[in-house]
C-alpha cells in the first residue's frame, strides 16, 4: 500500500484518556480532545516535512478508514497534519 499525492496513511495510535493527576478515564470522557495521534505507514509524494515512522497529531475530524489486509489504517490529507514528532 502506498499513499499518493498529499495523502498520508496513518496507523492511530489509541491512547488512555488521563488527567493532570494521572486519574485514568473512560474513552468518551476526551471528548475535547481535537487532536489525534497516529504513526505514519506511508507518504504521498507531494506531502512535504512528513516522513514514514513519524509520529504525527492530525485533526478527529479528517479523512477515513481504509482496511488493508487485516489491519484498519487512516487515510488523511497533508493539511490536516498539525504537528509532527
Amino acid at each position: 500500500m502506498k499513499a499518493i499525492n498529499y495523502y498520508v496513511v496513518v496507523d492511530k495510535i489509541k491512547e488512555k484518556p488521563k488527567t493532570i493527576a494521572g486519574l485514568e478515564l473512560t474513552e468518551n470522557q476526551n471528548d475535547d480532545i481535537r487532536y489525534l495521534k497516529g504513526k505514519v505507514v506511508s507518504v504521498g509524494d507531494l506531502a512535504v516535512g512528513i516522513n514514514k515512522g513519524d509520529t504525527v497529531y492530525y485533526d478527529k475530524f479528517a479523512g477515513h478508514g481504509v482496511q488493508w489486509k487485516t489491519k484498519y489504517y487512516y487515510v488523511i490529507k497533508h493539511g490536516d497534519i498539525v504537528l509532527v514528532e
